[in-house]
């Protein structure tokens, strides 16, 4: 059964970065993409950014466009989600999820397009 695990999260400084990354429990991420997502208390769960594991394609949405990267190692056992110039309205707990295989280079970003996810990690920005 697929599963993902969440780390990096944590408190950091208005202006700061961080790294998150999305394993497979130590194994490849057997899945076509996978997607960040993000949601803050009150609010609905926000796709930030995808990977396609097969092209290589990304996407971002423009919540976080131009100042964050996601990325995978050689061997497809890691996706992370890098995230600069962090403001408070960034904290949110942050998952990775992946879907149904649409086509090459498919990466998308809404919610119903994914069905397995992992449990999150907590990011907290504030001075």
């Amino acid at each position: 059964q697929l599963e993902f695990v969440e780390s990096g999260g944590g408190l950091v400084q208005p202006g700061g970065s961080l790294r998150l990354s999305c394993t497979g429990s130590g194994r490849p991420l057997n899945a076509p993409f996978i997607g960040w997502f993000r949601q803050a208390p009150g609010k609905e769960r926000e796709g930030i950014s995808c990977l396609s594991l097969e092209s290589g394609d990304s996407k971002y949405a423009d919540s976080v466009k131009g100042r964050s990267t996601t990325f995978t190692d050689s061997l497809k056992t890691t996706v992370y989600l890098e995230v600069n110039n962090l403001q408070p309205e960034d904290s949110a707990r942050y998952y990775c999820a992946t879907g149904p295989y649409g086509g090459l280079g498919y990466c998308p970003l809404a919610r119903s397009d994914y069905h397995t996810w992992g449990r999150g990690t907590l990011v907290t920005v504030s001075s």
